[in-house]
């Protein structure tokens, strides 16, 4: 498959669309909706300063530990520096995330491996620091 520079940026767009949406999902408060970035599958392997977590739901479940409530979440933003497609079915991402709180404001970096699945870009890695 020819890969044109059309093609690319239509597939770096379809993959703001989705931090975008991560990002949207955050703010609403709503992790459910936010882990539809994810591929949905036992192989997700998310990264985090602690501890390395396998599969959606055990993210989803980490989240919801470690954000409980709307409040807890915070607002989201994250400052995007590279979006690499590797190749028609795998793409990666490099950026900063930024959280807003009542008492806090974390900031920290990430990586993301990203794999188009069934016409859809999911993240199938996350490495946040």
């Amino acid at each position: 498959m020819l890969f044109t520079n059309s093609l690319m940026a239509q597939q770096k767009e379809a993959i703001l669309k989705v931090l975008h949406n991560l990002t949207t999902n955050w703010n609403k408060g709503d992790l459910d909706a936010f882990m539809q970035g994810y591929w949905k599958s036992d192989s997700v392997l998310f990264v985090s300063p602690t501890v390395p977590v396998k599969g959606w739901q055990n993210t989803l479940n980490l989240y919801k530990k470690s954000y409980p409530g709307h409040k807890g979440m915070g607002k989201l933003s994250f400052k995007i520096f590279k979006v690499d497609i590797l190749d028609p079915n795998y793409a990666f991402v490099y950026g900063q995330y930024h959280l807003i709180r009542e008492k806090d404001a974390p900031t920290g970096y990430f990586t993301l491996l990203f794999k188009k699945i069934n016409g859809k870009w999911v993240v199938v890695v996350d490495h946040s620091s």
